[in-house]
């Protein structure tokens, strides 16, 4: 009879990264500056606080290879959307597009990054 009292719980906490929404990105650029790339992406997801923000953004070339990380240290509930940079990013000469992956706190990584074309 216990089991049956906590298994609504239980249920609802598995169900719960279901509703998260992913972050979306509406915007990225970049510019080269002395040490690399200045990468600049801007981002909406609707943070709720601590429990459900977007907490990142990273940089990829087409295989995968993550070049750069943008760690996002507090939720942006009243900023909507917001834009963030990274310097440094060392893009390879020969790369024609990179790729943007937001993150969340509660879903991770996207499982698909947008692409956009390097500057040339």
């Amino acid at each position: 009879m216990r089991l049956l009292a906590i298994l609504p719980v239980v249920l609802t906490l598995l169900a719960a990264p279901t509703f998260a929404d992913p972050a979306r990105i509406l915007a990225a650029e970049a510019a080269e500056s002395g040490s690399g790339w200045r990468v600049s992406v801007t981002l909406e997801h609707g943070d709720t606080g601590w429990d459900d923000y977007a907490d990142g953004w990273r940089v990829e070339l087409a295989d995968g290879t993550v070049i750069g990380t943008r760690p996002l240290a507090h939720p942006h509930v009243n900023e909507q959307p917001f834009t963030r940079s990274l310097a440094g990013v060392a893009v390879p000469a020969d790369t024609g597009s990179v790729f943007i992956r937001a993150r969340t706190s509660t879903m991770g990584n996207h499982p698909v990054g947008t692409a956009y074309p390097c500057p040339a």
